[in-house]
């Protein structure tokens, strides 16, 4: 594999095109450009089939417990930037689902873990993942990452816990 230099607009252009968590460059590019993306798409898939089998056991306790009914959107926009609100919102989720947030730590990038139960195995997962303890809770979170990124990880948390596609997209929408 090659390395490139691009400038930072570039960067934040392909960043924003991101689908899926672990989602590479190249597999952006590929699919931007339209070339070839046989393998990366194969290693899609198998993470999309993973997912729907672990939210299904999770519909019925959904049904009961949900983060909307507690998630206080005037407390959300008093957080403070980004980071606040991701904190937040996973804060939320720990809350609603305590037996089985535990399935967050299965949602992981290509090279780093993005949450842990401590501090350390983040730490050790990358450089710079700046990991912060979700409030409440026995979980941390890696938080240097893009808004892109976070959406993403709202999202996958989101999905693994139970919640619909557009339940999840809308939790991501409050980052």
């Amino acid at each position: 594999m090659k390395k490139i230099e691009i400038d930072d607009e570039l960067y934040q252009y392909i960043a924003s095109n991101t689908q899926s968590i672990g989602e590479s460059a190249s597999q952006i590019l590929r699919r931007l450009l339209q070339l070839d993306t046989e393998l990366p798409e194969k290693a899609v898939t198998e993470t999309q089939e993973e997912s729907p089998e672990a939210a299904q056991p999770e519909q019925k306790e959904h049904k009961c417990d949900n983060v909307f009914n507690i998630l206080n959107k005037e407390e959300l926009a008093m957080q403070k930037g980004v980071v606040g609100r991701f904190l937040f919102i996973l804060s939320a989720l720990h809350r609603t689902h305590k037996g089985i947030f535990n399935r967050v730590l299965d949602i992981k990038g290509r090279d780093r873990i993005y949450f842990a139960t401590n501090k350390e195995d983040l730490i050790a997962s990358g450089s710079s993942t700046n990991p912060k303890n979700i409030m409440d809770s026995g979980y941390w979170v890696m938080t240097n990452s893009n808004t892109t990124r976070k959406k993403m990880m709202v999202h996958e948390v989101a999905i693994s816990l139970g919640y619909s596609e557009e339940e999840a997209e809308k939790l991501r929408d409050y980052l």
